[in-house]
């Protein structure tokens, strides 16, 4: 698979601002090579400075390269005199930790004493040469999306730690008069025979005149690791707890203009006019400028919507001043949209015949054999994103130069983004990260970078764009509503012998400007997950929705989704075919390693499923004899390279009340990084699913959406969420990264616990009112 160069990974979600850059290959797993090298020279303070060029980041010109040192574009390992180790972190810091986790794996390959590491942010870095490829990174993929960071870097930031390693054995080497081979690293220090022993702070003079490594040196083996595998806090916690990080809403410079937006609130819509005297009235307020968008179904290359922009002194002053706008909006085309609309469409798409997307085997014959049959029907809504901190950013643009400070997902989509709208060259654009509120898939497009670069191109200001809450909730790339249609047949022993998916869905593929009508499914089912190759006969049916809503990759995309209606069916099955439902998923995990074309292969293990779903089980004790009102769910799923189990207990009442008295949480995610770091990923992605699964739906009426505030759209409150148990499985497979894999099955590990405590199955989400509801039923049946 070739991905562009600036972007990390194929499987990501759209940007905006790609365009057609040269590729490079970034997986299985990337490796540095005979070309690639370690630059290293002194620093002021007389510290040695490290900075790798990573794969795709090699020029064709050795003058070219020496033209990019470290000191001017930025390091990777800085040691200074004191023995203080600095650490560039080149990836976007969403809160999935790996401002912490990527530097673990530099400092291991060159012992350092974690205690004295210290942690940069590194800004976008890009090689530019008039050589193919043109364009490549300088520290390697920058970007936070489809869990990729640590599979990512598992050999490359290792190797840029092993050749400082080396540096080091050569500097104590030479001033020793000692053999390397007779030396060692350990815990920032060269130690030698007979005692001897050297800080790092003090080799760092003789560190920087050495040769470099121009070829792999060799890595630790697992058991030699002493950081990797290790809890390590993240290393910024104090600066954020104290209120001292800063992020992109934070930044703030002399002579910028504050700016908001008032967007079509149409789907699709645009501005028919506006009159601006009454904003312009308000003090503080200096310009108020037309915002251009994509007109109708156009595709989205830029920002999300046409608007109207009120530039002033202060945010309150901005804010006034949009208040006072008089707009005319002009429909668009999906005037009538609604929630129910949307599912009516799915009711009628689901009769006739949709895109075979996978058919294996007989279906229909299978049928004509089965023992038994299932039917379901699932529905999803449409939900936002919603970040702590909700969209921005600071733009400042010269004559042939620009500046851009936010909180991003996808970097070098700023620069790209930047350069289309201006014309400025991107060697001269400066993209600076910073601490991120928030991105789930949010920030992987760069709309808002687009918003605030044409209005400082405008305005001829620099320019702080702000979003409100409101803003974030009606303007959104929401993740995709969605129609399951589910059949299995069964044999006289229960085990499934034929599947039948059907979806209907609005494809998040939607006005993008390069995807076919005939790949949107791509985005909406993922034909290697489960049940395929083990289940003999399957076939996927995908029915497109028209809808005028603009969509987007959330949290582990399709995979919240489609895990919830695929584990919610395999207890559905278990129930048909007088099955336990979880002795049923061993039995159908127990299954040799599947080619698995998607995102997160390219090898599926159901065994490693089978593993965490068996502990899930056991640590929540299933077949225990629970009270009454009691019941267990359990739910596994395959997400990204990730294997994770979940299992809870739950009660619930006559008026239809319930309590999640435990959840479990059982993950493989290959050799750990972090196991700190994991656990909290689990936590937060198992609270992030149940909010979602219980009350979040974003809501839509004559074709604009309703949800306003978390009013509307409430997040679950922290009395009412669970404990989550975090179990890790010790494993010495390649690692992937853990910031999407605790989603997809807390909501159908919830929803299969309520049937077993109470007999209601949960096939709508959100949960909201439905079980109150059905209890209440159920109650008046009885009477």
């Amino acid at each position: 698979m070739s991905t562009p160069v600036d972007h990390p990974s194929a499987a990501l979600d759209w940007d905006a601002s790609a365009g057609p850059d040269p590729v490079i290959q970034p997986r299985p797993g990337i490796k540095l090579g005979r070309r690639s090298f370690l630059k290293a020279c002194l620093s002021a303070g007389g510290g040695l400075m490290l900075s790798v060029w990573l794969p795709g980041s090699v020029l064709a010109s050795g003058a070219a390269q020496s033209e990019q040192g470290g000191a001017e574009l930025g390091l990777f390992v800085r040691i200074e005199p004191d023995g203080r180790v600095v650490i560039g972190a080149r990836s976007p810091e969403i809160g999935q930790g790996v401002k912490t986790s990527l530097p673990m794996l530099i400092a291991e390959e060159f012992d350092a004493d974690w205690d004295k590491v210290e942690v940069e942010q590194l800004p976008l870095g890009l090689v530019f040469t008039d050589k193919e490829p043109g364009v490549a990174w300088k520290y390697g993929p920058q970007g936070a999306g489809g869990s990729t960071n640590i599979p990512d870097s598992w050999s490359d930031l290792r190797q840029a730690g092993a050749r400082v390693r080396v540096m080091l054995l050569e500097a104590a080497a030479k001033q020793w008069d000692l053999p390397v081979s007779s030396l060692r690293t350990d815990n920032g220090r060269v130690l030698g025979p007979g005692g001897k022993s050297i800080g790092y702070g003090d080799l760092a003079a003789i560190a920087a005149t050495l040769s470099v490594p121009d070829t792999d040196v060799p890595l630790k083996k697992p058991e030699e690791f002493r950081i990797i595998g290790t809890p390590r806090r993240v290393v910024d916690a104090e600066s954020i707890v104290t209120g001292q990080a800063r992020y992109g809403i934070d930044v703030h410079a002399e002579g910028a203009l504050t700016a908001v937006v008032a967007r079509c609130p149409h789907f699709e819509g645009g501005v028919k006019s506006f009159d601006a005297k009454d904003a312009l009235k308000i003090p503080g307020v200096r310009q108020v400028l037309l915002l251009p968008g994509p007109k109708g179904s156009e595709p989205i290359t830029q920002n999300l919507v046409a608007g109207v922009a009120v530039l002033a002194d202060d945010t309150w002053s901005a804010m006034k001043g949009r208040k006072a706008l008089k707009i005319e909006w002009t429909p668009g085309d999906f005037s009538d949209e609604s929630n129910a609309s949307l599912f009516a469409q799915c009711d009628r798409l689901l009769k006739g015949k949709g895109q075979v997307v996978r058919e294996d085997g007989d279906v229909a014959a299978a049928a004509k054999s089965a023992a038994h049959r299932v039917e379901a029907t699932y529905r999803v809504p449409y939900v936002a994103h919603a970040p702590l901190e909700p969209p921005g950013a600071y733009v400042e643009l010269g004559q042939d130069s620009a500046r851009v400070i936010a909180s991003m997902q996808i970097p070098s989509g700023a620069s790209r983004m930047v350069n289309a709208i201006t014309g400025i060259d991107r060697r001269n654009i400066e993209v600076i990260m910073t601490r991120v509120g928030g991105g789930f898939g949010r920030r992987l497009s760069s709309d808002f970078i687009a918003e605030a670069t044409l209005l400082a191109k405008a305005s001829g200001k620099p320019v702080k764009l702000i979003w409100t809450r409101e803003d974030d909730l009606a303007h959104d790339f929401f993740r995709p509503f969605g129609q399951h249609q589910l059949i299995a047949t069964l044999d006289d022993k229960g085990m499934p012998t034929s599947w039948t998916q059907k979806l209907a869905s609005a494809s998040k593929y939607h006005r993008r400007p390069d995807v076919e009508a005939d790949k949107m499914w791509e985005a909406e089912l993922y034909t290697d997950d489960f049940p395929a190759n083990i289940v003999p006969n399957l076939k996927v049916e995908w029915f497109a929705v028209k809808s005028g809503m603009t969509r987007g990759s959330w949290r582990a995309p399709a995979h919240t989704v489609n895990a919830f209606v695929v584990e919610s069916f395999i207890d559905e099955i278990a129930l048909k075919g007088g099955q336990d439902p979880l002795a049923l998923r061993l039995r159908l995990y127990d299954h040799e390693t599947l080619d698995y074309a998607n995102h997160g292969g390219p090898k599926f293990s159901p065994r490693r499923l089978h593993e965490v779903t068996r502990i899930a089980g056991e640590k929540i004790g299933w077949g225990r004899k629970l009270p009454a009102g009691h019941g267990l769910g359990i739910a596994a799923h395959f997400t990204f390279g990730g294997y994770t189990a979940h299992a809870m207990e739950v009660s619930v009442d006559a008026q239809g009340n319930f309590i999640i008295h435990r959840c479990v949480c059982a993950v493989d995610v290959g050799q750990p990084v972090n196991p700190l770091g994991i656990e909290a990923q689990m936590m937060g992605g198992t609270i992030d699913g149940l909010s979602t699964a219980l009350n979040l739906e974003i809501g839509i009426e004559k074709g604009q959406v309703t949800t306003r505030n978390f009013p509307d759209y409430p997040l679950l409150q922290s009395a009412k969420a669970p404990d989550v148990e975090v179990h890790i499985v010790p494993s010495r497979e390649s690692p992937c990264g853990a910031g999407e894999m605790g989603i997809p099955t807390a909501a159908p590990a919830l929803t299969n616990a309520i049937f077993a405590a109470c007999g209601v199955r949960i096939r709508d989400l959100p949960l909201r009112n439905q079980l109150a509801d059905a209890m209440r039923a159920k109650t008046a049946a009885k009477a």
